[in-house]
């Protein structure tokens, strides 16, 4: 069950791609939770075969988990699933620029149908021609074998949280007596590494061994070889995760360029290309570790790393310039605590290796003071860096160190706590916990600031999909854009359009524009809080 702003944002969005009849079923589940079909169509007033037909779709596009229960079996809504919807365009062009045009297409294609044998996506694409069934074929492998798609198997229908609780309890089941701490530790511990080594057991049935036979070069003789071939009979779904990488790296790159410039941006997208192909979620704590050689073996056309430097040497060659720009991006001028949460990777002999649990804390952090500074200008952010830095602290000591009078600090932090950007905690002077005999000491609760930050964006998000839907349902706009859809208008827009409907079509194209721009951006911060919240706080 989703709260209000989280739920919202998926019914739209299931709307917006799946229909009204589909985002009512994808509501109740939303609001009331897992139910049985039965549950499902009463509470919705539909027909049981449209909301069979709307689960089932549904299923196929991986939004619904399914499970069995004492009531028999019930559905309840993936929501990340539903969410990580708004980066699909974002998936097509990645694939695109790392596998071309044939990748693009067959990642779109699995996204439209959900989950795809490799035969269907063939002969959905190649149109029955052998050499475009050849091309498509090789695109399909090197898709799978990177990971970038992955089987779909009867276990990623079912919720991890459900085999989670059953695994434990199964562990629980074996201890003898009452249960120490420690044996219930051991218990999720063992509990979380068997679901774990499901899921890597399960990722590796899309590929099988397959005998090639070749004739020797000097031998009569056939020498039969082993490759691996994609397995026609399995259904494959996109991984998300292997493309969250990218633009977790994209991020990562772009904040190295704001810090510094774009010659220490450009070595750490090299540092971050090298080791990419062993970099598998975005929970990795840091890449593995990189020589300098071959950062700069990948970096060896690069022109211009020099002018990002002042040198005394004229004429530096590539690898001292990429050894002082690791230097750089590992705080070695500054050896202290600060410095060290402030470096963007580890810098030890000739081995290097990014912190990605270091960055992610501060892009969070950054997004954090971001809106205070929007919403409470710069005396909320010297407030909220205090307290983040020294912890819990009352009005009077607030006021001295950021030099504000008390006047101006007490509604300020009214403010920021009505917001949940700071907390306050109640230390009682004695027993009765009177309120004029208190102490009361401000601080920033992480978690609860973070998910009110995030709440808000999911309404934003919602706000933007809406204002789509109404600028495309206005009357005079909407029989504009279906005559445009017809065949022989399509052909000659320019000369069976009046220049009336041409301004309208201009203008409602500029505002998707701008609404897609303002989407993107809002989603980015809904990636740095959401899917980078893998570390602690």
């Amino acid at each position: 069950m989703a709260d209000a702003q989280t739920a919202n944002l998926c019914t739209q969005i299931i709307l917006s791609q799946f229909g009204p009849l589909t985002a009512k079923v994808a509501s109740i589940l939303l609001t009331r939770g897992r139910l049985t079909l039965s549950r499902i169509v009463h509470l919705t007033s539909l027909k049981p075969r449209t909301v069979s037909a709307s689960i089932l779709v549904l299923v196929q596009h991986n939004v619904l988990w399914h499970a069995k229960s004492g009531e028999g079996e019930v559905f309840e809504v993936n929501i990340e699933e539903c969410l990580v919807r708004l980066r699909f365009g974002r998936f097509v062009w990645q694939a695109g620029q790392l596998f071309g045009d044939e990748g693009a297409q067959i990642v779109q294609l699995v996204l439209d149908h959900g989950k795809l044998r490799p035969p269907d996506i063939i002969s959905e694409l190649s149109y029955g021609d052998a050499k475009l069934e050849a091309v498509y074929t090789q695109a399909i492998h090197s898709l799978v074998t990177a990971s970038y798609l992955k089987p779909s198997t009867i276990l990623s229908h079912i919720s991890p949280r459900d085999k989670r609780i059953r695994y434990e309890n199964e562990e629980k089941a074996k201890i003898n007596g009452f249960p120490t701490a420690k044996e219930l530790r051991e218990a999720r511990e063992t509990a979380e590494a068997r679901l774990k080594r499901e899921e890597e057991e399960a990722e590796k049935v899309g590929l099988k061994r397959k005998a090639k036979e070749q004739n020797g070069p000097r031998s009569k003789r056939k020498v039969v070889e082993e490759e691996d071939v994609v397995d026609p009979t399995v259904y494959f779904r996109v991984n998300c995760e292997k493309f969250n990488i990218h633009i977790r790296n994209t991020l990562v790159t772009k904040a190295a360029k704001e810090r510094y410039n774009e010659g220490a941006a450009v070595v750490l997208q090299a540092t971050l290309k090298v080791t990419e192909s062993k970099q598998k979620n975005v929970s990795d704590v840091r890449t593995e570790p990189v020589s300098v050689s071959n950062i700069a073996v990948s970096l060896s056309d690069q022109e211009g790393l020099a002018s990002g430097l002042v040198l005394k040497t004229k004429n530096p060659s590539n690898t001292a310039c990429i050894k002082d720009y690791l230097g750089m991006l590992s705080s070695a001028d500054n050896p202290t605590m600060a410095g060290r949460a402030s470096a963007f990777i580890s810098f030890g002999g000739s081995k290097v290796q990014v912190e990605f649990e270091t960055i992610c804390k501060r892009l969070r952090r950054r997004v954090l003071e971001s809106v205070t500074r929007e919403r409470h200008g710069t005396e909320g952010v010297r407030i909220l860096r205090l307290l983040m830095d020294t912890g819990k602290m009352d009005e009077k000591q607030i006021s001295k160190v950021v030099m504000v009078p008390p006047k101006d600090v007490r509604p300020l932090l009214a403010l920021m706590s009505a917001e949940s950007l700071i907390s306050s905690q109640e230390v009682a002077k004695s027993s009765d916990r009177n309120p004029s005999r208190m102490f009361y000491l401000w601080h920033v609760d992480l978690p609860k600031a973070y998910s009110v930050i995030l709440g808000n964006l999911y309404k934003t998000l919602y706000n933007i999909g809406v204002r789509r839907q109404v600028e495309q349902e206005e009357p005079m706009l909407r029989a504009v854009l279906e005559k445009r859809e017809r065949t022989d208008v399509s052909q000659d827009e320019q000369g069976l359009m009046s220049r009336l409907e041409l301004d309208m079509i201009k203008e409602w194209e500029g505002k998707q524009e701008k609404l897609t721009v303002l989407e993107m951006r809002v989603e980015e911060s809904v990636f740095i809080l959401r899917d980078l919240a893998v570390f602690e706080y």
